[in-house]
């Protein structure tokens, strides 16, 4: 029997930060929300395959809380998913990836930091849950202060497998 393993570098949102778009998720997309918390993902599972390496990079890591701010709710998978997005230009959230990717990917690709509200994988967002969600004062910047390496068994719900403070300042 074959055990299906997918690993990720994710920011959880903090707790207090949360509340609304866990509250989102959970009414419109229980599924998810059961698998794992509000997060933006900072690399993805082909990019972390040295573990070692990754984890080396980790507990070196000097790198400073940091703010990503968030643009209106948007639509994508032909209108079924519904996210969040940051805002076109994200110089820390971009640093950070080289930084965690050291000696991992020399260049790694751009990728738009966002949050998940419904995943079109288990939801599907409706014209009118659209219309109701785009009325809502949802977070415009939100801070992150840690990195969770995580990691999800045959499609079960994520479980953290290391966590690194970022630094209060530089």
């Amino acid at each position: 029997m074959v055990i299906n393993i997918r690993r990720q570098l994710t920011l959880f949102l903090e707790q207090k930060d949360a509340e609304m778009i866990e509250n989102i998720r959970q009414k419109f997309n229980p599924k998810q929300s059961e698998l794992i918390n509000a997060h933006v993902t900072l690399c993805r599972e082909d990019e972390i395959q040295n573990l070692e390496k990754l984890k080396s990079n980790l507990l070196s890591l000097t790198f400073p809380n940091f703010d990503i701010e968030f643009r209106k709710i948007t639509r994508f998978d032909e209108g079924k998913g519904l996210l969040l997005p940051a805002i076109a230009n994200n110089k820390a959230f971009d640093n950070l990836r080289k930084e965690v990717l050291k000696g991992l990917i020399d260049c790694p690709r751009k990728h738009e930091p966002h949050i998940t509200l419904m995943h079109p994988r288990n939801s599907t967002c409706s014209d009118d849950i659209f219309k109701q969600l785009e009325k809502l004062n949802l977070p415009t910047k939100l801070n992150f202060k840690k990195i969770s390496l995580i990691e999800q068994r045959d499609q079960g719900k994520w479980t953290i497998l290391l966590e690194r403070n970022l630094a209060n300042k530089m």
